[in-house]
């Protein structure tokens, strides 16, 4: 008998533990790498793995999605904190458009943390493919002429870019990388700067999220796993966190080595997997 509960940990076989645990560390070294190279955090490839995690863990669908968003945002805190070092270490940071950014974004967080706690997955999955597939085109089609202006807007504007970067962010549980590239680079502004600006708006998104889908999660503690603050696991954080923030730096790096136009096509690919992933899920759940 104690041989049988030895194989069992939380009443999961800890072979099926072993697997996940596995392919959470698997995705915590892509995860880092893409933080650095992108701008981004890579929650798009962390929701999904935790969700297959969690299921294995009997969550209760009901907020086994609003748990994997909360706690793919705490994840990507440390490793936003890692590319944005990097980056700004090379001075590509356009600072003005961090300081305009970070107030309307956690605004936008707050909002979407509310929003996300009800919506159903489909709806947050389908917007996601939008999206995606916008911004992916975009940047494959590869025409630098594409422009919304040739330069950024007043401040009103600018307000609202931040506040809809927060939204969309706290809603799918990214950083807000992807979203943020498009707007600059669509209002004239290279690449690497794009790039290296949402690596800087990631740390305040990522951090005013992670609080919010705690908060947002509290009234609903009862039905979260062992070791969870409202919408957030620490075992999900404890365990892929330092693996992507290990692997950061090197992506940032690397996105240095790169010619502009090979960045924008290695990140329209990965936008369009993301895109192509969702979608088969709402098909196939």
């Amino acid at each position: 008998m104690s041989g049988v509960l030895s194989n069992i940990v939380l009443g999961v076989p800890v072979s099926e533990l072993l697997v996940l645990a596995g392919l959470i560390i698997i995705a915590g070294l892509v995860t880092g790498i893409l933080a650095g190279l992108f701008g981004i955090g890579g929650g798009a490839l962390i929701v999904p793995v935790l969700y297959e995690v969690f299921g294995v863990l009997g969550v209760t669908d009901a907020v086994r999605f609003q748990l994997c968003v909360g706690t793919s945002i705490a994840i990507i805190v440390p490793t936003n904190v890692l590319s944005f070092r990097i980056h700004r270490e090379k001075g590509l940071v356009m600072m003005d458009v961090l300081r305009a950014w970070a107030v309307p974004a956690v605004v936008g967080v707050a909002a979407g943390s509310a929003i996300a706690a009800f919506a159903p997955a489909a709806v947050l999955k389908l917007a996601f493919a939008l999206i995606a597939s916008v911004i992916a085109f975009k940047l494959l089609a590869g025409r630098d002429s594409w422009r919304l202006a040739d330069d950024l807007p007043g401040r009103a504007a600018m307000t609202g870019y931040g506040f809809f970067v927060g939204l969309c962010s706290s809603l799918i549980g990214i950083s807000g990388g992807s979203i943020a590239n498009m707007i600059l680079t669509l209002h004239g502004k290279p690449m690497h700067n794009a790039v290296a600006t949402s690596a800087g708006l990631g740390v305040p998104i990522t951090i005013a999220g992670t609080i919010g889908y705690m908060l947002a999660g509290l009234p609903q503690q009862a039905l979260m796993p062992p070791l969870s603050i409202g919408f957030v696991s620490l075992i999900g954080f404890a365990v892929m966190a330092p693996v992507a923030s290990f692997t950061a730096p090197y992506g940032a790096r690397l996105a240095h080595a790169l010619s502009k136009r090979h960045l924008e096509i290695a990140f329209g690919c990965f936008l369009l997997s993301v895109c192509v992933r969702f979608v088969v899920s709402l098909v196939w759940p």
